[in-house]
């Protein structure tokens, strides 16, 4: 099987998920096989690409046997590959600030988080409206997708940074604050708006990223370490086309693709949850992406969310996305 479970990683993947990969895996091509130890989150506009995959055995076709790391939020995953414990990365809107900084090289792009972001808030902690956020305190992490949505929502309605309490913290803690009534709003990301519908039914989601796109495309996809990237260019290629497989299935079969994520790998969700989930991220073909990557869109998408971190730190020497992000590879491999 192309994958194994480290130690670090909180999840115990379920022995089914074992059983339904072998059966769908064909035998590996004949070449030498790559261990790559791999950060994620455990996120479906994150993960959803890499285990089906996984599922369809897309990644040992290509002799690549991933070593799984999960963390909760993308900062904790760069600052692992930072420790040097993962090669390479899987993650959201986080990667358009911490490659700026020059922390990796990005070389293949999962999707858009079109509506994957959420702004919810209490009645019953007086805030029903945007007008009523004026001087509250909303939670969030801070440098992720979750923090462009709404620094973007509040502009679009009115408030600026100094109009709001931003309470930064990993996403469990911010939820949990908001679940436990210490914040009046949270901004977070799928699939945690399932804890606040489960936990506070009263609780309202104001808007999601949907209604700032396309003006604004948040763009969540996969990292390597510099080292890494200069001395293993073909495990990355081979990466790019176990990648590729998985997100045309996805495309051709929603329905099947998203059952089989929920049973295997979501089981505390409802089908319906994990449905929704998928819309909430536009994806395109491996050759309609191939497109985006030649003609410069990529990496203006990229660049505009970069520039938004870069400002929101105070930070002037930053990498341009042209600089960390390498479109060749993905081009040359996927034809």
């Amino acid at each position: 099987m192309s994958y194994v479970v480290c130690p670090l990683d909180r999840r115990q993947v379920l022995a089914g998920g074992f059983a339904v990969g072998a059966a769908l895996a064909a035998p590996a091509i004949a070449q030498a096989r790559a261990r790559v130890r791999l950060g994620y989150l455990h996120v479906v506009a994150v993960d959803g690409h890499l285990f089906t995959g996984l599922d369809r055995g897309a990644f040992d076709r290509q002799g690549i046997d991933f070593e799984l790391v999960e963390r909760d939020t993308g900062p904790e995953v760069f600052e692992a590959m930072a420790r040097g414990e993962v090669d390479v990365l899987s993650a959201g809107g986080v990667i358009s600030n911490y490659l700026a900084l020059g922390a990796g090289r990005a070389f293949l792009i999962n999707d858009i988080e079109v509506a994957t972001a959420q702004l919810w808030v209490r009645p019953d902690r007086g805030v029903t409206s945007f007008a009523d956020l004026r001087g509250k305190r909303i939670a969030t992490t801070r440098r992720t997708t979750a923090h462009i949505f709404l620094d973007r929502a509040l502009r679009a309605n009115g408030l600026g940074s100094g109009d709001v309490e931003v309470v930064s913290s990993s996403m469990t803690a911010a939820v949990g604050a908001f679940i436990a009534g210490e914040v009046p709003a949270v901004a977070l990301w799928v699939p945690f708006n399932l804890r606040v519908r489960d936990r506070l039914p009263d609780a309202i989601k104001l808007v999601d990223a949907s209604a700032f796109y396309p003006q604004s495309a948040v763009l969540g996809g996969w990292v390597a370490r510099h080292d890494y990237h200069a001395a293993n260019r073909d495990v990355l290629a081979r990466i790019i086309r176990g990648w590729a497989e998985a997100n045309d299935y996805m495309l051709r079969n929603p329905v099947t693709a998203a059952g089989t994520l929920q049973q295997l790998h979501y089981p505390q969700a409802g089908i319906t949850d994990i449905t929704e989930a998928l819309k909430a991220q536009k994806m395109f073909s491996s050759r309609e992406w191939k497109r985006l990557y030649a003609d410069g869109t990529v990496v203006k998408w990229l660049q505009q969310v970069s520039d938004f971190f870069m400002a929101d730190a105070g930070t002037t020497a930053a990498k341009s996305a042209s600089e960390y992000f390498e479109t060749s590879l993905y081009l040359a491999t996927i034809t």
